[in-house]
């Protein structure tokens, strides 16, 4: 009796106990967004550095950074077509705004648009274009001007006199692509947000335009199929290139708008090449970053404008380059934006992981480094740019372990740099363009963010939100606590998780885990950041019993070059091995259920699932997989490669690293796999040829396919529809 009225004790003062319980619902987690945190505002900031803009349906509103209640509304007097817009862009000397209205996914990240000019001083709108839709439109740097890509060809407008000026006429649907990124360029190497232009760029004086040219007349082409409740599916195609098939042929052109005429075409490009960026510098120099096909070799190629050669036999003006910069990988170089050349004009910025940390240096305009701006057994995550009146640069690291993130101020000069953000969590931080202000966001694994303004010093100047009803929530559904820890793999290396256990616990129970993972290079699950979106639908599945837990196996980032690139030409497998080994640590924890193992992912992360149920089928009963890639050859040239090179440099690497080589070793019946059917990026052919191995291998499993839906599976409740049948399946199957 005694022992009893222990236990009734117990539960009597558990968390659940002293709190009534609500039960979190899928409508919950992915209708309502019921537990989703406020993130704070996006500002448009103004040049002074001191002003900012948002809009509505009245129009613009000016604020004040120094004010928190000060709100200026200024009337836009817009057209009936132009009311919808979704995104606005200041003129430099801030007189017009480029609106943007009536979008179209394209792509993923791509989108068509007709943009409006609104100039705010004399209240007048107009069109940019009226032929056809629009992509990246953006103004010249003095605003007289605004550049933009129709039907696969470059244009410009003239905002004084209205004249429409065409740069390129051979533009093509899949043929050719002037100004704007092929498909496997937007996915891989320029993820665009409509807010700029990727692959064309003014000249700071606004005189010229370098873009890229896409020649993808001999890329494959990929077919999507659209069931829109015809009597016939409707086919579309894209040019998507696989493993060791053709790229498109890149060129750099430049060309003169106040000539009217190309200046030239950059040489020194081969035709494998990328050319994943081009830049300015601030004294109007062109300067190229080519990439060749097997990633690791980078270089920036100073364009020397001043020197064009007239090539008569070939009708062609050719622009040579000088090298400016090499980076040397035995792996593979990482893309990114971390460049800025200095108003000095004899010094740039650049980032690098040549150390073994990506680290940030100072560079001469003669190539030469300077000196190291940061060093240390730590990466630089985030660069957020260069304050050159002061002397000073900003950037985030992962420190003080790689699950955190702080922000940081250097010197120019050097010295001991200054933490901004001591707290442990995750700080990430949006500067205003003088960074005299930023926006700071704040959280860590338990703690929604909290979103404030501050100062150069540090002082908060205004708190936009604490997400305050997010905390309440938390505690009225019994959200549970997520928890660190680490374990050791065989050969020593030590790799993080995070696990979300059931809050009563019964010393005498044990528990089910499900694995929620990615895996993918450079990526990062285990971070103490707050997770509002799926990290609602785990705490529902914690509510039913389960425990949820996430490793990160070795090939993710944060952690320096060696661990995120020791996975090279293996891709797949030490990150395989990684996830088995943690599924066997925790059958070594006293509340875990060895014999109720899961495991779920998305992407990379349902390749890795599909890998480890299959590879580790003694101890993961069950997977689910959601758009995965289970042949490397059947994905794209750029990512594959950069990891894995081509099947005839590595045939044993892609064989021996494929799911859809390994489908004999499924276990019962408990595999379920889905994907969107239109997914342009992992296509359904992915899923079907599983499917057909798993067949072949006389193997039951469960499948869920949804028409007209891309690698995200959402819009018309596929969301709340997919999660249905995930619940379902862990539900039955753990």
């Amino acid at each position: 009796m005694k022992k009893i009225f222990a236990v009734f004790l117990l539960l009597a003062l558990s968390p659940l106990a002293l709190h009534a319980q609500k039960n979190i619902t899928l409508d919950d987690c992915f209708v309502f967004f019921k537990f989703y945190p406020e993130s704070g505002p996006a500002f448009h900031y103004l040049k002074d550095g001191v002003h900012y803009a948002d809009a509505d349906e009245k129009g613009l509103h000016l604020h004040d950074v120094r004010k928190p209640d000060f709100d200026s509304l200024v009337p836009l007097a817009l057209p009936q077509e132009v009311k919808g817009y979704d995104q606005f862009e200041f003129s430099d000397d801030e007189t017009k705004l480029l609106l943007r209205t009536k979008t179209e996914a394209v792509y993923r990240h791509s989108v068509l648009a007709s943009y409006f000019v609104h100039d705010l001083k004399t209240a007048t709108t107009v069109p940019v274009f009226e032929g056809a839709k629009q992509q990246f439109a953006a103004f010249s740097p003095d605003g007289t001007h605004v550049a933009f890509v129709a039907n696969n060809n470059l244009y410009y407008r003239d905002l004084v006199n209205g004249k429409i000026s065409r740069i390129t006429s051979d533009g093509e649907k899949n043929k050719i692509i002037n100004g704007l990124p092929d498909w496997v360029y937007e996915e891989e190497f320029s993820p665009v947000t409509g807010d700029g232009m990727v692959a064309t760029k003014w000249s700071p004086d606004g005189s010229k335009i370098a873009f890229i040219r896409f020649d993808e007349s001999e890329v494959p082409e990929f077919p999507l199929t659209w069931y829109k409740g015809g009597m016939y599916p409707e086919q579309t195609s894209f040019k998507y290139p696989k493993v060791g098939e053709r790229n498109s042929v890149v060129s750099v052109h430049l060309y003169d708008v106040d000539a009217g005429a190309m200046v030239g075409q950059v040489d020194a490009l081969e035709a494998d090449d990328y050319v994943p960026r081009i830049h300015w510098t601030t004294d109007n120099q062109l300067v190229v970053t080519r990439l060749n096909r097997r990633q690791d070799t980078l270089e920036l190629l100073l364009a020397m404008t001043n020197r064009v050669i007239h090539d008569e036999d070939a009708n062609k003006k050719w622009i040579p380059v000088r090298p400016l910069l090499q980076e040397l990988d035995p792996a593979y170089v990482d893309i990114h934006d971390n460049l800025i050349f200095l108003k000095n004009g004899r010094e740039f910025v650049w980032t690098s992981e040549h150390s073994g940390f990506n680290h940030v240096y100072l560079h001469g305009m003669d190539g030469k480094m300077a000196r190291a701006l940061t060093s240390g057994n730590f990466d630089v995550t985030a660069f957020y740019g260069v304050d050159e009146k002061n002397g000073k640069f900003y950037y985030q690291t992962a420190t003080p372990t790689p699950l955190d993130r702080q922000v940081w101020e250097g010197s120019l000069a050097g010295g001991e740099p200054r933490l901004m953000t001591p707290k442990t969590g995750t700080s990430e931080a949006t500067f205003s363009p003088s960074f005299d202000y930023y926006t700071l966001e704040w959280s860590d694994a338990n703690t929604p963010a909290v979103v404030t303004l501050c100062n150069r010093q540090g002082e908060v100047l205004n708190t936009f939100t604490t997400n305050e009803r997010i905390r309440k929530v938390r505690e009225e559904y019994g959200f549970v606590k997520k928890e660190f820890f680490k374990f050791k793999i065989a050969d020593g290396t030590e790799l993080s998780g995070w696990m979300l256990r059931p809050a009563v616990s019964d010393s005498l129970k044990k528990y089910p885990v499900l694995f929620d993972i990615y895996g993918g290079p450079g990526s990062q699950t285990v971070q103490n950041q707050y997770n509002g979106y799926v990290g609602a639908w785990h705490q529902m599945l914690v509510q039913k019993g389960y425990a949820i837990v996430s490793v990160d196996n070795r090939g993710t980032g944060a952690r320096g070059r060696d661990f995120k690139k020791c996975t090279q030409l293996q891709l797949g497998k030490l990150e395989t091995e990684d996830q088995i080994a943690a599924a066997r640590y925790l059958t070594t924890l006293p509340w875990v259920d060895a014999g109720r193992i899961g495991i779920w992912g998305w992407s990379f992360g349902g390749y890795l699932s599909t890998s480890c149920v299959l590879k580790g089928n003694d101890v993961f009963k069950m997977a689910m997989a959601v758009a995965p890639v289970v042949n490397w050859k059947w994905y794209d040239t750029a990512y594959t490669e950069r990891f894995m090179r081509t099947t005839k440099d590595n045939a044993k690497g892609y064989e021996d690293n494929s799911p859809i080589n390994f489908a004999d070793r499924l276990r019962g019946r408990n595999y379920l796999i889905c994907h969107g059917i239109t997914d342009d990026n992992v296509h359904w052919q992915q899923t079907t040829e599983m499917i057909n191995a798993l067949i072949k291998a006389n193997k039951q499993f469960e499948t869920y396919y949804y028409p007209n839906r891309n690698h995200g599976i959402y819009g018309q409740n596929a969301t709340r529809h997919l999660f249905t049948k995930l619940t379902a399946f862990v539900l039955e199957k753990l």
